[in-house]
């Protein structure tokens, strides 16, 4: 009966090191894509992909060159300006008329 136990034994640690094995060797394949191998589709796409994420990067270093300039503030202070301007000389010209309407009377 020990011998058939030591068999038994041998056996399934034969058999858990050849199922090891296989599952090792199976992990260890490595598929193999070269530009040939690529798909017009997966070209496409990657061109995408690079057209898209460098629009990005653009867009972000433009938007962080305005903010270091503070064109906002900038704006703001010309609108103000300009109104305050356009106010005055709309004030004289409303004066204007008004004279040379009822300065005949």
């Amino acid at each position: 009966m020990q011998i058939t136990t030591v068999s038994m034994k041998k056996l399934l640690v034969v058999t858990l090191l050849v199922a090891l094995l296989a599952l090792s060797a199976e992990s260890f394949r490595v598929t193999r894509q070269t530009d040939e191998e690529q798909g017009t589709l997966a070209r496409l796409t990657e061109k995408v992909k690079s057209i898209y994420q460098g629009t990005v990067n653009t867009a972000s270093e433009y938007l962080e060159n305005i903010r270091g300039l503070k064109l906002e503030e900038k704006a703001k202070n010309l609108y103000t300006d300009a109104t305050k301007i356009a106010g005055t000389y709309s004030g004289i010209i409303e004066d204007q008329i008004y004279y040379f309407f009822y300065s005949q009377q």
